[in-house]
């Protein structure tokens, strides 16, 4: 999967509707899905329970449940969460990206808004890891990078900043010198 096939790991959503029987689903109904890689490209199919049964098994399956995903919230102006940056990196479709969204990931995880459904071996080797959102049934594809240790400093604090909080790598503020810090330093006072 290189960067000629980057455009195979972005959100899936779960259909409306069986591929199977084209029976649209209930909210709360139980479904299977399944991955399958076609024509150089990653899909993702949904099932009801009696066509799942008539259907072959693909590349990654797990059961899940349809949930109607609710109207987006009206917000002047956005604040930029966990979720919201990791659907903007997604949609670049940026290699440099990878360590970020990777590590975004394992925080929706943590806060279990995604849920891991299966690892695959992506065609050049490397780990594809497959979430899922608990509430809108999304897919989720995602290229493990495989961080060193080491690295996962540089690249928690790269996540930091780009959320909108200070590095932790950061040079300190320098403190300004008021009239009132100076009379209280005795260093600085003129009390000779």
């Amino acid at each position: 999967m290189g960067r000629e096939n980057i455009e195979n790991w972005h959100v899936r959503k779960c259909a409306k509707a069986c591929d199977g029987c084209e029976v649209e689903f209930q909210h709360k109904q139980a479904l299977y899905s399944r991955l399958v890689f076609e024509e150089g490209e990653y899909l993702r199919k949904d099932f009801c329970e009696k066509c799942w049964k008539a259907e072959g098994h693909g590349l990654s399956t797990w059961k899940t449940v349809y949930i109607i995903p609710p109207p987006p919230a009206d917000e002047a102006v956005k604040k930029e969460n966990a979720e919201s940056l990791l659907r903007k990196l997604m949609a670049k479709e940026n290699e440099e990206d990878l360590n970020a969204i990777f590590i975004l990931t394992v925080m929706l995880e943590r806060k279990k808004i995604l849920v891991e459904r299966d690892i695959q071996q992506a065609e050049d080797g490397r780990k594809l890891r497959i979430y899922e959102h608990k509430k809108t049934g999304e897919t989720f594809l995602v290229i493990d990078p495989e961080l060193k240790l080491d690295e996962l400093e540089h690249v928690q604090d790269e996540v930091v900043v780009l959320l909108g909080g200070k590095s932790r790598n950061a040079e300190p503020e320098p403190e300004v010198e008021t009239p009132e810090s100076a009379e209280n330093n005795p260093a600085t006072s003129d009390s000779d």
